[in-house]
C-alpha cells in the first residue's frame, strides 16, 4: 500500500513563529521560512480552518487574504486544532509534542478529549489529574522569546484563559481574552504599536464549516468577516511591523455514501480497547495481542476509504514528524485510520455531535493539510 508522506519541499506550521522571531533579530531561534529582517512588531494571526485550497477557490470573497497569498505550509498528521495549536506554540511535530489528535490515550486517564481537557467522549475536568505543563513539558516559544527579553502577548478566546491546551501549548505569554473580531484587531494593533509579538487566534470559520461545509453561504460570509479583519490590522501595521496569518488545517465536505459508523459495525470494536482522534483521523487502541487483527479487520471494512496502518507503519511514514519521542509512541493508536476522499469514520452512539457534522479535517489530503502563509509588511 502506497501511503502519503510529508512534502519535504514544504515548510511547516511549526516552522513559523521561530522564524518570525528570528526575523525580529532574537537569537536562538531558527529562521526556516526565509522572511525580511528587521522587524521591530510582529503577530502571527490564526485563522482556524482557513486551508489553502479554499482561500484559492474562494479568493473573490476575501481579496485582501488573496492578496497576500504567498507561500504554502504543510500542516502534518493529524491535521486538527489541537496539533496545529501546539505546532504553533512548541515550534515541533505531533511526535515530540504529542498532541497526536483530537483525542488520544494517556497513560491512568485512558482517551482524553485534548480541547476540553476531559476523558473522551465525556468526564470531568482532568487539570488536577493531568497536569498541563507536564502533559507537555518542552517549553514553548512563548516561554524562550519571554525569556529573551520579548514582550508576548496570547490573544485568544476569553473562555480559553488556563485551559489544559492553552496552559500546555500556549503557555510563556500575556493571555488577553477577546469576544469577537473588534477586541481582537485592537489588541494586535496595540501590539504591533508597541513593538510586541503576539500570537491571536480566530476560531468561528472552522466553527461555520463544521456545520454547514467549507465553501456554504455562511461559511463564505465569515470568510469576508476574517478578510474585513486582516484588512483592519493591515492599514494600520506601523513601520517595522509583520503580520503573519496562518492556518491549523484545511476542511473537506461529508460524502453521505463514504460514512463508516464503527458503532453500527461490531467487527470494528472486536479486539479494540478504546478509539480516539476523530472522524478523519482515528487511533485505535488494540486488546494486547489484537494488534494484527484489528488492522487486517479495519483495512477489510474501510477499503479504500482510508489508509489503515499499523502504529509503526504511521511513524515510519513520517506522519508524525521525523521523531517520535518515547512519552508520545504510547499515545499513537496501535491501529491508525486516516480518512481518504470524503469519507469519515463517525461514532454516532459515543460521539454524536462530532458525527453529526458535514465538515471535517484531520486526515492527509491536500485539502486538509496545507495552509497559506500569508504577511503583509509595515
Amino acid at each position: 500500500m502506497d501511503l502519503p508522506q510529508p512534502d519535504p519541499d514544504l515548510p511547516h506550521l511549526a516552522d513559523v513563529v521561530p522564524s518570525v522571531l528570528a526575523a525580529m533579530g532574537f537569537d536562538g531561534f531558527d529562521g526556516r521560512i526565509p522572511l525580511d529582517r528587521d522587524v521591530a512588531g510582529a503577530c502571527v494571526l490564526l485563522i482556524d480552518g482557513l486551508g489553502a485550497e479554499l482561500l484559492d477557490t474562494y479568493a473573490a470573497d476575501a481579496p485582501v487574504l488573496a492578496g497576500l497569498r504567498g507561500r504554502t505550509l504543510s500542516v502534518g498528521f493529524p491535521s486538527t486544532t489541537a496539533a496545529g495549536l501546539a505546532a504553533i506554540g512548541t515550534g515541533c511535530r505531533s511526535g515530540e509534542h504529542g498532541f497526536v489528535g483530537y483525542s488520544f490515550r494517556m497513560h491512568g486517564a485512558g482517551v482524553v478529549n485534548a480541547l476540553r481537557w476531559r476523558p473522551h467522549p465525556w468526564g470531568a475536568d482532568l487539570r488536577e489529574e493531568l497536569v498541563p505543563e507536564q502533559v507537555q513539558p518542552l517549553p514553548t516559544m512563548f516561554e524562550r522569546a519571554a525569556a529573551a527579553g520579548v514582550a508576548v502577548s496570547v490573544i485568544s478566546g476569553a473562555e480559553f484563559s488556563g485551559s489544559g491546551l492553552t496552559r500546555a501549548v500556549l503557555r510563556g505569554g500575556r493571555y488577553v481574552g477577546v469576544h469577537a473580531l473588534g477586541d481582537l484587531a485592537a489588541t494586535v494593533r496595540n501590539t504591533l504599536s508597541e513593538n510586541g509579538f503576539c500570537y491571536a487566534y480566530h476560531s468561528e470559520l472552522d466553527m461555520l464549516g463544521h456545520l454547514y461545509g467549507p465553501g456554504s453561504p455562511q461559511w463564505r460570509m465569515q470568510l469576508r468577516h476574517v478578510d474585513r479583519l486582516v484588512e483592519s490590522i493591515v492599514e494600520d501595521l506601523p513601520s517595522g511591523g509583520l503580520l503573519a496569518v496562518v492556518a491549523d488545517h484545511g476542511m473537506v465536505w461529508v460524502d453521505p455514501e463514504q460514512v463508516v459508523d464503527v458503532d453500527d459495525r461490531g467487527a470494528l470494536l472486536d479486539g479494540v480497547v478504546g478509539i480516539g482522534g476523530e472522524p478523519r483521523a482515528r487511533h485505535v487502541y488494540a486488546a494486547e495481542g489484537a494488534s494484527s487483527h484489528v488492522v487486517a479487520t479495519w483495512r477489510e471494512i474501510l477499503g479504500e476509504r482510508a489508509w489503515v496502518v499499523s502504529r509503526d507503519e504511521a511513524i515510519a511514514a513520517g506522519w508524525f514528524g521525523e521523531r517520535v519521542a518515547d512519552e508520545v509512541w504510547h499515545r499513537i493508536g496501535d491501529v491508525v485510520a486516516a480518512a481518504r476522499g470524503s469519507a469519515v469514520i463517525v461514532r454516532r452512539k459515543v460521539e454524536p455531535l462530532e458525527s453529526s457534522l458535514i465538515g471535517h479535517h484531520g486526515s492527509l489530503t491536500f485539502a486538509e493539510q496545507q495552509v497559506p502563509l500569508l504577511l503583509a509588511s509595515g
